[in-house]
């Protein structure tokens, strides 16, 4: 089991790797590029989705096993795992906001600039969006409530 989490370790390293390698020598071609992206998006997809469901279906007896016989104040692979699982709403909670924010920001600091009276409505959409990640976060604590 251990060599699938090495496989999605060693993609997500290359990915990273890839992005900060276009980020300094960026691809002119267009046509060149489009085919070269959807070839690579599609073999990190398959390499990604297909060790990590290899590594739950292989590792899942070995969690479970381990939950059981795990001494007291250790943590056992399965406990590792759900804490894994009650963090990522927070994390998905909060890029979303990010994606929300930004352009709602933008928008906001265009209309203030020219209406300056309508600074109280933009601080409303922009605590709705900010809104997103608190209910993440809020999520989060209870599937950590639930976990200990």
């Amino acid at each position: 089991m251990s060599w699938l989490i090495a496989l999605i370790c060693l993609n997500l390293l290359l990915t990273l790797g890839l992005g900060v390698y276009l980020e300094f020598r960026p691809m002119t071609d267009g046509k060149r590029a489009q085919r070269w992206w959807r070839g690579t998006l599609a073999t990190n997809l398959v390499v990604f989705v297909g060790a990590s469901l290899g590594a739950l279906l292989l590792g899942m007896q070995d969690a479970l096993a381990q939950q059981a016989a795990a001494p007291h104040g250790e943590i056992s692979v399965g406990l590792g795992l759900a804490l894994l699982g009650a963090g990522i709403p927070t994390g998905l909670a909060a890029f979303g906001a990010g994606l929300a924010v930004g352009p709602v920001g933008a928008a906001s600091l265009a209309i203030i600039s020219e209406k300056p009276e309508m600074f109280g409505r933009t601080l409303i959409y922009l605590g709705l969006a900010e809104g997103i990640a608190i209910y993440g976060l809020v999520v989060t604590i209870l599937l950590l409530g639930r976990i200990a």
